[in-house]
């Protein structure tokens, strides 16, 4: 017997029986027993704004499943390479499939010199990296004019594979002229996080050899960033992409969206809140402040999660063994101790605030050398795959433009009033 709920409209005494389909019930069905009156939920927090094959999310029980794999088996058996196949065509590749697609993105991972010479060049010496990744990423609209004919599979997968290939490019390159150096050429015999590190770190050497050790924890952390179901960028990517937009203007809007600090900056706010605190001897004070209101604890508690963030143990793994490279962030030890306070004490258990992904990894890319304002560019890397996962699976699914309704809160209805009489 099929699941439903009966709603009855208590003006009129009418009534409709709706169906529960996958968890949600159809919205045009409450249309017919209320014409004219809309839903007001203004961050879509309980409102499922379409349906998706791409992630399952279960933010009680902790668990993250890409296309049914979990997540724990894809960061250790996966590459990010793979993951993104995985997200794009929903089956893992096999060896033919794979080798085919990692040669594409490697070797379009060049960009056009005049995006060098004439559009990076152009920005203030300080710009802030992210800005210039942004503005890079809507200008390569003009660069592939051909982009607009998203109708075509084949165009399609091109400009899917442009994107992914080049922002680790564009992203070096945002970092090198905001420090003043010279750009780095992708190298084609690295790997896609290899190359990415030569291009940010290589200075006169005739081949950068990154450290595998950091090149593998780079990768994970990619994996683990691909994709999150409807947050605030992916949505951003599906709403543009609905106006039938090309997908360079559609990820540049997704990574505006993950500019803004309540989304990308989570793990910059971590390593301040880290700062401030300074000694061990400060974090069980701090703790208490938390708890009186006065401060925040930055890296616990999610929107969605409800349960230990999984994606949290495995950046907490990997932390060693990077910490074993690097040598041990100064922080790690202030952050530990503010886990193992934070999840002993009622008031945190009790509101289901656990550590989240970017309680970690904020250590570990600070560990690794980047600067604080290159953490949202990397997790604009990271995240890409996952914004054009669903920007070709609303292509693909003939999606309606995306158009909410409001509840006006104006005034009535009333006369001009000339200017002599005001």
């Amino acid at each position: 017997m099929p699941e439903t709920v009966t709603i009855t409209d208590n003006r009129t005494g009418e009534s409709v029986e709706v169906p529960l389909v996958d968890g949600g019930v159809d919205a045009k069905a409450f249309g017919k027993l209320l014409p004219g009156v809309w839903f007001f939920d203004p961050s879509l927090g309980f409102t499922a704004s379409t349906a998706s094959s791409i992630t399952e999310l279960d933010g009680g029980a902790g668990i993250l499943r890409y296309r049914g794999y979990p997540i724990e088996q894809l960061a250790e058996h996966s590459t990010f390479l793979e993951v993104c196949y995985l997200l794009l065509n929903g089956e893992l590749p096999n060896t033919e499939q794979l080798d085919a697609w990692v040669h594409d993105v490697t070797y379009h991972t060049y960009i056009h010199e005049n995006m060098r010479k004439r559009f990076m060049e152009g920005f203030h010496h300080d710009a802030h990296p992210m800005g210039m990744l942004m503005s890079a990423i809507a200008a390569l609209s003009t660069f592939y004019p051909e982009a607009k004919n998203i109708d075509d599979p084949q165009n399609r997968y091109i400009q899917i594979n442009r994107l992914i290939s080049k922002v680790p490019t564009l992203a070096a390159m945002a970092y090198r002229a905001s420090i003043g150096m010279p750009f780095v050429y992708p190298d084609n015999n690295l790997s896609y996080a290899e190359n990415f590190l030569s291009m940010m770190w290589r200075i006169n050497e005739p081949h950068y050899e990154p450290d595998p050790v950091l090149a593998k924890a780079l990768d994970v952390l990619l994996i683990l960033h691909a994709d999150h179901e409807q947050n605030c960028s992916t949505t951003t990517m599906r709403t543009v992409g609905s106006s039938h937009a090309d997908p360079y203007s559609a990820a540049a809007a997704a990574t505006g969206a993950l500019y803004g600090p309540r989304h990308g900056g989570a793990n910059e706010a971590v390593i301040n809140m880290l700062v401030e605190i300074g000694t061990l001897e400060n974090v069980a004070p701090f703790v208490e402040s938390v708890k009186r209101g006065e401060d925040l604890l930055w890296g616990f508690g999610h929107r969605v999660y409800k349960a230990y963030d999984p994606r949290a143990r495995i950046v907490k793994e990997h932390a060693d063994q990077v910490f074993e490279v690097t040598g041990k962030n100064p922080l790690l030890d202030i952050a530990l101790k503010l886990e193992e306070i934070a999840l002993n004490d009622d008031y945190f258990k009790s509101r289901n605030l656990y550590p989240n992904v970017d309680f970690y990894t904020g250590l570990i890319y600070q560990a690794m050398n980047f600067p604080m304002d290159m953490f949202t560019v990397l997790f604009t890397i990271g995240r890409m795959p996952g914004w054009l996962a669903h920007w070709q699976e609303s292509l693909e699914q003939n999606s309606r433009i995306t158009r909410p309704r409001q509840l006006y809160t104006g005034a009535g209805a009333r006369d001009y009033v000339s200017m002599a009489q005001r």
